[in-house]
C-alpha cells in the first residue's frame, strides 16, 4: 500500500480544466513542490478552491501568477496583485466566499452533505442568487457544498500508506480537503513506515490519501 511518488508523476494525475483545492494560508502549508511541477508542465485553466491567493512568489499565488487558473474560490485575494490584476482585467473570474463558510462548504462535501445553512451573508451581496431558508423564525441562507477533482495538501511527516500528521497552523484547510475531493495528492517533509506515526499524531487518515510525494526542499515548516 506504498503511495510514495516522484514529484514528476504529479502532471499526469492533474487534467486540465480540473477542480482543484489547494491548501495553505497566505502560503503557510501550501504543497510547493507540487505546485512547482504543475508550473513547470503548465497545466492549467483550473477552477482553483482556496482560502486566499497568498502572494505571486509563494503558495498558490504562484499559479495564479502563471495564468493557470481561469476560475477562483477564495475568501481573500488582497495580499496578492496579481490575482486583483487578472480579475479588474476578465482574465479571472473570482468568487468570493467569507472564510469560515467555505470551511463549512468543504466539510459538507466531505461529509456528504447538500450543503449548510449559515446566517453570514444576509443583508449583503452574498445572499444574491442563493436560496433563503428559515428556521425557527431565523432567515439562513443555503450554501451549497463544494467538491474537487484533486486536493493538493501539505503535511509535516506521513507514512507510507498514507496516514498524515501536521505541524501547528500549517493545518488550516488542509485536512478538511483532504476529505472533499476524487483525488488526494499530500506533499510532506519527512516519510516514515507504518506504525511511527504516533495514533494522536494523525489527523488525516489515510483512506483519504491517494499519493504522496516528498518535499524538494524544506519551505515553510509544518
Amino acid at each position: 500500500m506504498n503511495k510514495l511518488i516522484y514529484s514528476d508523476q504529479i502532471a499526469e494525475l492533474v487534467d486540465i480544466g480540473d477542480t482543484v483545492m489547494v491548501g495553505g494560508f497566505l502560503g503557510c502549508g501550501a504543497p510547493e513542490t507540487i505546485i512547482t511541477k504543475l508550473i513547470d508542465a503548465g497545466i492549467g485553466e483550473f477552477h482553483m478552491i482556496t482560502n486566499d491567493t497568498a502572494f505571486p512568489e509563494k503558495g498558490c499565488g504562484r499559479l495564479i501568477a502563471n495564468k493557470l487558473v481561469k476560475k477562483l474560490t477564495a475568501s481573500h485575494i488582497g495580499t496578492n496583485p496579481e490575482t486583483i490584476n487578472q480579475m479588474i482585467n476578465n482574465e479571472l473570474e473570482v468568487e468570493l466566499v467569507p472564510q469560515g463558510t467555505l470551511a463549512e462548504k468543504i466539510r459538507a462535501a466531505g461529509a456528504g452533505l447538500g450543503g449548510i445553512l449559515t446566517p453570514t451573508g444576509i443583508g449583503t451581496e452574498v445572499e444574491n442568487g442563493k436560496r433563503k431558508i428559515e428556521v425557527n423564525n431565523k432567515e439562513f441562507l443555503l450554501e451549497e457544498a463544494i467538491e474537487a477533482d484533486v486536493a493538493l495538501i501539505k503535511a509535516r511527516k506521513a507514512d507510507t500508506w498514507g496516514n498524515l500528521a501536521y505541524r501547528l497552523t500549517a493545518q488550516n484547510f488542509n485536512p478538511l480537503m483532504a476529505t472533499a475531493a476524487k483525488l488526494v495528492i499530500a506533499e510532506v517533509e519527512e516519510i516514515v513506515e507504518v506504525g511511527e506515526l504516533e495514533p494522536d499524531e494523525i489527523v488525516t487518515p489515510h483512506i483519504f490519501v491517494d499519493y504522496i510525494v516528498k518535499s524538494s526542499k524544506r519551505g515553510d515548516r509544518t
